[in-house]
């Protein structure tokens, strides 16, 4: 039985949620005391965090991982959906933030100004970046999250970011006007990169991409005393989120009760090997003969 981490990824959310607020708060208001458009484009960066905090929060209250009657297969999905809609908010701060900086090429602006004491708010807002970013990675790996995997991943972007901000400041500070305006074209870039990350590790749960090598199920099965052949195997969602698995099976069995133990036995290493997986499993006699082990080909 897939077990429900509901409550505790909205704990994380919110603890986080907060924290992202006072670090946009931050920036924003060094990002105005100094008209640094690195920094402006950073709490931009940061306004989406807390975005995605509050999508994370409604995406978790919908992704129950037990099914009902208008969703058999559970509803883990939101979580997924929620981590794209991440990828999204992502992409439009990886748009604000090159508009600004050709805007500002191309027409100028007012002088940055910096000193020690802007720095060093900056250095809090850096480590709460990275307390936020570890925190939330952590938990999420431990109870299988991807809204706060997918989320600690654009904290982790948003930490190199602020990096860059405050070594492009440094440089305003010492003189170098022009750094600017040109560190704020990496920053749009490992916003972009963080974006397309998390595109990446969620779609294959949204397509139903193949989860677990046929070839790996089919030598498991077949390993089971009793069992002939598998065939028609497919297997979709995500391993150590959940995963449902399909497949036919021939058994040597003189009746039911046999073959119902032998398919048990099946589902039972499939479950050591795989949990939480959801396994359906169609008998078939010992006549039957079938090399098709997935869909692609005969073999």
């Amino acid at each position: 039985m897939t077990v429900d981490n509901r409550a505790e990824v909205r704990k994380v959310l919110i603890i986080t949620l907060i924290l992202n607020l006072f670090v946009m708060g931050l920036k924003a208001i060094v990002g105005s005391w100094t008209g640094s458009l690195s920094l402006l484009a950073d709490a931009l960066h940061s306004v989406t965090d807390s975005a995605n905090n509050v999508l994370g929060l409604i995406a978790s209250k919908f992704s129950s991982p037990q099914p009902d009657r208008e969703h058999p297969y559970g509803h883990s999905k939101f979580e997924a959906v929620g981590a794209l809609g991440i990828a999204a908010f992502l992409g439009i701060a990886c748009f604000e933030i090159l508009q600004g900086a050709i805007e500002r090429i191309l027409k100028g602006g007012e002088p940055v100004k910096i000193s020690p004491p802007e720095l060093w708010l900056l250095l809090i807002v850096l480590g709460v970046n990275i307390f936020v970013a570890f925190y939330e990675r952590g938990v999420g790996r431990r109870v299988g999250s991807p809204i706060l995997i997918a989320d600690a991943t654009h904290t982790m972007s948003d930490i190199w970011v602020t990096i860059s901000v405050i070594g492009g400041l440094i440089g305003v500070w010492l003189g170098y006007q022009w750094m600017d305006v040109v560190l704020a074209f990496p920053v749009a870039l490992l916003v972009f990169w963080s974006g397309w990350s998390v595109l990446k590790e969620n779609l294959p749960w949204l397509v139903d991409q193949m989860a677990i090598a046929p070839e790996v199920i089919h030598a498991i099965a077949t390993s089971v005393p009793g069992v002939i052949n598998c065939h028609d195997i497919a297997s979709r969602g995500v391993l150590g989120r959940q995963v449902f698995v399909e497949m036919h099976l021939i058994v040597d069995a003189p009746d039911v009760q046999t073959a119902h133990q032998i398919t048990e036995e099946v589902e039972s290493r499939l479950e050591e090997r795989f949990r939480p997986v959801r396994i359906l499993i169609h008998v078939e006699p010992p006549a039957y003969k079938s090399e098709q082990i997935s869909f692609e080909t005969n073999r």
